[in-house]
């Protein structure tokens, strides 16, 4: 006889049946699957009536293809501040800029309170030729406000052929009225790799993303700085402030190239099993010199994930300022003939087991580039975007970090290093290497760990 499920329950437990297992005539997971699925099934006609009234009484005819790509795009864009849909045309935008060249500006950008707010602009481009620094918030493009863009439409309409021309509208801390700026647009090939001699003894490497490129870029510079210095290089500055990040597999190369063993980088995801780690391999192009790493506010991604690794490891000393803490892993996931997604699927995770996401790294010794100033508002990070995904995230796999190993430097060492530029230092400059005072500092400290290293300190 079957009972309803109350008095099934009740009788089983009234009469002390202990040995016998319960067997319920209802199936609970089914009844809740049924009901998810119903409740999913009422708010997908939603949608259909929703798409049904806009399509037969807008203002204006409106195609079926717009209605459903802006649904997408706010699905995903709703989620966290770097999921998103590309139509065929940001995809493959997209894919040309990953391979090292693209047509546009030369900024790196998110969305920030309907605004587009620049992260860094690309070395040698137009962008960074016109004076768009890290953290301005672009208003308008000719004339037309942001408001409303997604921020791949802002980004579609700040791209173009070489030698046509943007009238961009700024909004930058600590100036009063709009700024307007008039570029013209190019071919963006930013080197990615620069690198000099820092006197005769040291080599300095700036990375300012990580493309297709980075990797072979930092192979050839470290060949043609030891070619320079011959026996007199005694040490290394790796230079990634302001730099957005890029392809993951070109950062665990980077960091492979200075570290001979361990772990580089992990990730973690809903799903336990589809956790990744990626492991050094031996070799070290540096061959153990020593070794500064420079980050600051706008190192991001990729960039956090070579800083964590060399400092987790020990390999380098990061010094600066706490980088940007951007720590999702994206997945782009191809739509036949329909562009794609780009979903966050995984944080990344440093060799010790922090996360990166939204806490950033932290230098082992913090050196200011310029002077604080009373009331100047800090700028932006992963943190304070709206949806920024917080950590530990739901259903993540999580394990304790383990304590870094001591910071080894000479006696005295750490003390030389100023935190800040002294008063009326002057203004930082990007053709004159000696007003870089986060630099300055860097050499400072490589070069004292040099000498402790020939000393047998």
């Amino acid at each position: 006889m079957k009972l309803p499920v109350a008095a099934a329950v009740a009788v089983a437990f009234g009469a002390g049946i202990a040995a016998a297992p319960l067997i319920l005539p209802v199936d609970f997971r089914a009844l809740a699957q049924e009901g998810s699925r119903a409740e999913t099934y009422r708010l997908l006609n939603l949608f259909g009536d929703v798409f049904e009234r806009v399509r037969a009484e807008y203002v204006e005819p409106v195609s079926d293809r717009d209605l459903i790509e802006n649904a997408i795009s706010g699905m995903l864009s709703g989620l966290d501040p770097h999921s998103a849909y590309l139509n065929q045309r940001s995809f493959r935008d997209m894919q040309v800029q990953t391979r090292g060249e693209f047509g546009g500006l030369g900024i790196e950008v998110t969305q920030e309170d309907g605004w587009v707010k620049v992260i860094s602009p690309i070395d040698d481009t137009p962008a960074a030729r016109a004076g768009i620094r890290a953290g301005d918030l672009i208003t308008h493009l000719n004339g037309e406000s942001v408001r409303g863009l997604t921020l791949q439409e802002a980004v579609d309409r700040m791209r173009g052929e070489r030698g046509t021309q943007i009238r961009l509208t700024i909004r930058r801390e600590g100036v009063e009225r709009p700024i307007e700026l008039t570029i013209t647009r190019d071919v963006i090939r930013p080197q990615v790799v620069r690198f000099r001699l820092e006197g005769n003894d040291i080599g300095y490497i700036r990375i300012s993303s990580f493309n297709e490129q980075t990797e072979r870029a930092l192979r050839q510079a470290m060949q043609a700085l030891r070619s320079q210095a011959g026996a007199n290089l005694r040490g290394l500055v790796l230079d990634l402030r302001n730099n957005p990040g890029g392809l993951l597999d070109q950062a665990i190369q980077v960091a492979d190239d200075f570290l001979d063993r361990g772990e580089i980088v992990s990730t973690r995801t809903r799903r336990p099993e589809d956790s990744q780690r990626w492991n050094a391999r031996p070799g070290d192009i540096a061959q153990g010199l020593p070794m500064v790493v420079l980050i600051n506010d706008g190192s991001a991604s990729a960039s956090e994930i070579v800083a964590g690794a060399l400092q987790d490891h020990r390999r380098a000393v990061v010094v600066g300022t706490r980088s940007f803490g951007k720590g999702s892993v994206q997945t782009v996931i191809p739509l036949q003939g329909n562009g794609a997604i780009r979903l966050t699927t995984a944080l990344y995770y440093t060799p010790s087991g922090r996360s990166i996401q939204a806490t950033g790294i932290e230098p082992d010794i913090e050196v200011l580039a310029t002077r604080p100033e009373a009331g100047a508002r800090p700028r932006d990070r992963e943190a304070d975007l709206r949806r920024a995904i917080r950590t530990p995230a739901t259903g993540t796999a999580q394990r304790q970090p383990a304590p870094l190993p001591p910071l080894q430097l000479p006696p005295g060492l750490a003390e030389r290093v100023q935190r800040m530029p002294p008063e009326g230092a002057p203004a930082f400059d990007p053709a004159r290497p000696e007003t870089d005072f986060q630099l300055q500092q860097a050499l400072v400290l490589v070069r004292g760990m040099a000498a402790g290293r020939s000393s047998g300190r």
